[in-house]
């Protein structure tokens, strides 16, 4: 299995309800085909740049271990939720 840090930003209309639904979903998802390490939630900051209209996003980075095919199931996932603006997910290389 390798290491990846997934980093994800949810849209500024979201509730804190829904941003812990959206967190404990992915979270799941890493979990059962691969093991989740860390969670860092930075919190709501402004973009650089308008995405999609949204001019604060609300940043969480995941830090996990799994095989490669779990990558390409995660990053669909962000693709379909309409909450999640932007995402990137690298490869963690010791």
């Amino acid at each position: 299995m390798n290491k990846y840090e997934s980093v994800i930003i949810i849209g500024q209309d979201v509730t804190e309800e829904g941003i812990k639904a959206l967190i404990a979903r992915f979270t799941d998802l890493i979990n059962t085909d691969g093991r989740l390490e860390n969670i860092e939630e930075y919190g709501r900051k402004k973009l650089a740049y308008d995405i999609k209209k949204n001019t604060e996003g609300y940043y969480v980075v995941f830090n996990f271990e799994a095989k490669p095919e779990l990558i390409a199931e995660l990053e669909r996932n962000y693709r379909i939720t309409d909450e999640v603006i932007k995402f990137i997910t690298v490869k963690i290389v010791d």
